[in-house]
């Protein structure tokens, strides 16, 4: 069973920092695109970053491009999204989740509809 888990979240002050991790099972982070999303309470549902299973590539959205980052270990089978500079506009739960199209990120990559196994997420909280 493929299974994403995000973790790490927690309650922060404004400009500081918080890395958050997603570890996988029932698959191998080099066949699947990785990517990170955030919903805050009443908002819809927001593309992070996306890392590509095979090589360097990411993507980071401009609302937090220069604060965010987006890596991988494959061989923990570990992504992780370093988060910088926060502000309380970041407050919201944060998913991690595979492209139903294997190692590349989908096109747009920010669409929600191109990947699966949403699970719980975790939630930051950036206070003022």
């Amino acid at each position: 069973e493929v299974q994403l888990q995000a973790s790490g979240g927690g309650l922060v002050q404004a400009g500081g920092s918080l890395g958050l991790s997603c570890a996988a099972s029932g698959f191998a982070f080099d066949d699947r695109a990785i990517g990170w999303f955030r919903q805050a309470p009443g908002q819809e549902r927001e593309g992070v970053a996306c890392i590509h299973g095979k090589g360097p590539h990411t993507y980071v959205a401009d609302s937090v491009k220069g604060r965010f980052s987006v890596s991988r270990d494959i061989a923990k089978n570990l992504v992780y999204l370093e988060m910088s500079t926060l502000r309380p506009e970041d407050t919201a739960r944060y998913y991690c989740v595979h492209s139903v199209f294997g190692p590349q990120c989908p096109v747009p990559w920010y669409a929600a509809k191109l990947y699966t196994s949403w699970g719980q997420g975790t939630l930051v909280t950036v206070s003022s």
